[in-house]
């Protein structure tokens, strides 16, 4: 672990050299990527290893409307506007001599986006309602979801205050294109929760594979809040592939059929469950440039597909075939019964 930064990848860990070389300079970072990848999480580590005495304050430009975010960042003075029935120092001056750290700056108005800018050349602050500057000395840490060089090009961005941002670029990858991260990460939040709920459980490796095989468009956040629930909702000691959300086993399922490669399909070099599960991949792409496909459908078929292929592989024995699929026996039946009714 570094600086709570928890992974075993090589693109991480070549990010975190970056950060303990950066930190110690007063060089504005922008750091990047998608949401739930640890942007924040980069930010605090740039604040605890630069040394600075002052405090870390953050704020999410975002989550705020323009004319209460002015105020926020700068401050105000009593008189100002309605309601300012006192000064108030904003979030520049409360991170006087430490780190202000500006989330989803990408959202932020084009009006600030001036202020912004020449509050970075003058190194001063003016509150709302003050003609007075207040020279502050600010590590500034921004931080955004979106392309600022496709946001400048909309015209939404201003050029000139994404050069002063810009200044050393932190490009948080997503979780799926660092897979060697989430064995790592799923044991560290399941047993960081384990604590937190005093519970005592145990975590089986199909889990962790299944987990494993997921695109986790929410990255690392949404990761850590599979981790929470199952860790909330789990009945007996040991965690199984049956305590993950629904969405989760659909999405890997579906993925499953896709990974049938071109190569195995075109030599026929297929044993005959593989070409089941091919002929499967077939009604995809059969329909695909038609009207669609038929999610629903789909997963049914390879729920079907996979429920034969337990029970053959277990000589008909319901018991094992359901562990196999780990899955309770009374719902293996249910599913059965179900698929006769489809059948009849």
């Amino acid at each position: 672990m570094f600086e709570g930064i928890v992974t075993v990848s090589s693109k991480m860990k070549k990010i975190c050299q970056m950060i303990e070389r950066v930190a110690p300079s007063d060089a504005t970072v922008l750091i990047t990527g998608e949401s739930g990848t640890g942007k924040e999480l980069i930010a605090r580590a740039i604040h605890r290893l630069s040394g600075r005495r002052g405090a870390f304050i953050g704020l999410n430009c975002a989550a705020i409307p323009e004319d209460i975010l002015e105020s926020e960042l700068f401050g105000y003075v009593k008189g100002a506007f309605t309601g300012a029935t006192t000064t108030r120092e904003g979030k520049f001056q409360s991170a006087h001599g430490g780190t202000l750290f500006l989330d989803e700056i990408g959202d932020m108005s084009y009006r600030l986006q001036a202020k912004l800018l020449r509050i970075i050349q003058e190194k001063s602050v003016q509150k709302v309602g003050s003609s007075t500057d207040e020279k502050i000395d600010v590590r500034l840490v921004v931080a955004t979801n979106k392309n600022l060089h496709l946001e400048v090009k909309n015209g939404t961005f201003r050029e000139d205050l994404l050069y002063r941002l810009d200044v050393v670029h932190v490009e948080l990858p997503p979780l799926r294109e660092r897979r060697e991260d989430i064995p790592v990460l799923c044991r560290h939040f399941f047993d960081k929760f384990c604590r937190k709920y005093s519970r005592s459980l145990k975590l089986s490796p199909e889990f962790v594979s299944v987990l494993s095989r997921y695109d986790f468009r929410g990255n690392v956040r949404e990761l850590q809040n599979i981790l929470e629930r199952v860790v909330l909702l789990a009945e007996g000691d040991m965690v199984t592939v049956n305590d993950l959300p629904r969405h989760v086993l659909e999405t890997v399922a579906a993925q499953n059929v896709a990974d049938i490669t071109l190569e195995e399909m075109e030599t026929g070099d297929m044993t005959p469950e593989e070409q089941n599960v091919n002929d499967l991949f077939n009604k995809i792409t059969g329909v695909w440039e038609l009207d669609g496909i038929d999610l629903q459908r789909l997963l049914q078929d390879i729920e079907k597909e996979l429920i034969l292929r337990a029970l053959n592989k277990a000589n008909g024995n319901k018991s094992l075939a359901a562990q196999f699929l780990n899955i309770n026996r009374t719902t293996l039946i249910e599913k059965l019964k179900r698929l006769c009714k489809e059948a009849a």
